[in-house]
């Protein structure tokens, strides 16, 4: 199981994979019943998730929503310590995850929008380089695992500021290593050499703990949030929780 879905998601693009892999999960699943773990965000249970990644990670994947375990992080995060679930608030999730689609499209409360360059999943085509909204247009943005595709990271969070609104605020996260500064060579134009350095063949760059400071220099106000250290274990356990993840958690700033 872990070879082929690492093969899967290395070499089928990822706007085919939305389109189909949650009608195969949603089979495996059957296979998958049991109490030991439960999908917070979609509710159901199962004896472990499926492994998912290129080296891939064991208990991660719901089979069900398609939930990883920074997407269970995420949507706790949001319940304990926002009021994403109750106040109006007008939403724009960039390069939309299909576990939180129709969920975050079906609560009252938000003024929901999808938008991304490729991604059949979502409801405005657009570069996150040149949102096509005007200033100071929402309360909140998600962007989650887009920054180390896109080739100006930078100015992708300049636009992002630009469109929240005065008090507005988001989530921004990226694979982040182990390594002092952001790795990135614009000249490496090669799959395979990408592959190498960066981690996959359409990332552009590898993320240090540099991230959040390097985003803040778009004029966005960036904070890491520990969340996941506040749990408690069997909390974490049982959603099967990424214990070292950190959640970037951005607020308007300068323009």
């Amino acid at each position: 199981m872990k070879s082929i879905i690492s093969f899967v998601i290395r070499y089928i693009p990822r706007k085919y994979l939305q389109l189909v892999s949650h009608f195969f999960l949603r089979v495996l699943a059957i296979f998958y019943q049991g109490n030991t773990v439960t999908c917070n965000v979609c509710d159901h249970s199962f004896r472990k998730f499926l492994p998912y990644g290129r080296k891939a990670r064991e208990n991660a994947l719901c089979p069900n929503c398609l939930a990883l375990e920074r997407h269970r992080l995420m949507w706790l995060f949001l319940q304990k310590e926002t009021g994403f679930f109750s106040q109006p608030l007008r939403v724009l999730h960039i390069a939309p995850e299909l576990c939180f689609i129709d969920r975050m499209k079906a609560l009252p409360n938000l003024d929901y929008i999808t938008g991304d360059i490729e991604s059949p999943l979502a409801t405005v085509k657009m570069d996150v380089h040149q949102i096509p909204f005007e200033a100071n247009s929402f309360d909140v943005v998600f962007c989650n695992h887009v920054l180390e595709h896109v080739d100006d990271d930078i100015q992708a969070c300049r636009e992002i500021n630009r469109v929240l609104k005065p008090g507005g605020w988001g989530i921004i996260q990226s694979p982040v290593y182990d390594l002092e500064k952001t790795l990135e060579d614009k000249s490496i134009t090669n799959p395979a050499e990408r592959e190498r350095l960066f981690g996959q063949r359409d990332h552009v760059r590898k993320y240090g703990k540099d991230y959040a400071a390097r985003l803040s220099q778009s004029g966005l106000r960036v904070e890491e949030n520990n969340f996941v250290k506040t749990l408690d274990k069997d909390l974490v356990q049982k959603h099967a929780l990424p214990e070292n993840e950190v959640i970037f958690f951005c607020s308007k700033g300068s323009c």
